[in-house]
């Protein structure tokens, strides 16, 4: 990975959404020389675009020649632990992408990590326009709740949409994500062995920053 293109400096810029409690979120911007493809990625529910697995995945991507934009949904840049309520949530989808497509080169992939995932599948399934949908960590179940799947919209959207998930991870059980991926009209899913739902591996390395941005290589595989 070359180094150069690991530290490509980032910027800040303010993205004006309708919320009580903060006026905008601001979308971190790393874009690589030559790049070939970009992504929009949120964070899951308790964390924030600066959250070290996020810091790490984005670093990564970066390295693999992805431009990268980040930003937290309102309640997170406030400083608060509670996740996005779900419309909330689907409305800063909806401004981030807008911004996005005059930040970066490409029409970008929209994903993120678990619950930011999933609230781009929500937005795109209200008509958010995207390359593809990315998954890291998509939160199918809650632990141990099996029976209530959360597949909404996923079987509606005709665009590509891409996993990485752990075998190991407690929001998916047994074959119920290769089921649905399997259903979806443009689906596919990279199974990371033993890795738990922030891709940790019992005996391997803990720190999340780096798991996170040793994934790049096989991210960028699935959207390339």
């Amino acid at each position: 990975m070359d180094a150069q293109r690991r530290t490509e400096p980032s910027r800040i810029v303010a993205v004006a959404i309708e919320h009580p409690t903060v006026p905008h979120v601001d979308a971190i911007v790393q874009a690589p020389d030559a790049a070939w493809a970009s992504v929009v990625l949120l964070h899951g529910a308790g964390g924030s675009a600066t959250h070290p697995w996020m810091e790490g995945v984005a670093r990564g991507l970066v390295g693999e020649g992805v431009a990268v934009l980040r930003a937290s949904f309102p309640n997170a840049q406030a400083g608060k632990r509670q996740p996005e309520r779900a419309p909330s949530a689907i409305a800063t989808w909806h401004a981030v992408m807008a911004a996005a497509r005059d930040l970066l080169p490409h029409e970008p992939w929209a994903g993120g990590k678990s619950f930011g995932g999933r609230m781009a599948a929500a937005a795109v399934a209200e008509g958010m326009p995207a390359a593809g949908l990315l998954y890291l960590g998509y939160p199918l179940h809650a632990p141990g709740k099996p029976e209530r799947v959360r597949d909404e919209h996923l079987e509606g959207i005709r665009l590509p949409q891409r996993f990485l998930q752990g075998t190991n991870d407690p929001f998916q059980s047994g074959d119920l994500l290769d089921g649905l991926v399997e259903r979806l009209p443009d689906g596919h899913v990279d199974w990371v062995t033993g890795g738990d739902h922030s891709f940790l591996v019992a005996g391997g390395d803990r720190d999340p920053e780096r798991v996170a941005e040793a994934l790049a290589p096989r991210i960028a595989a699935l959207i390339r």
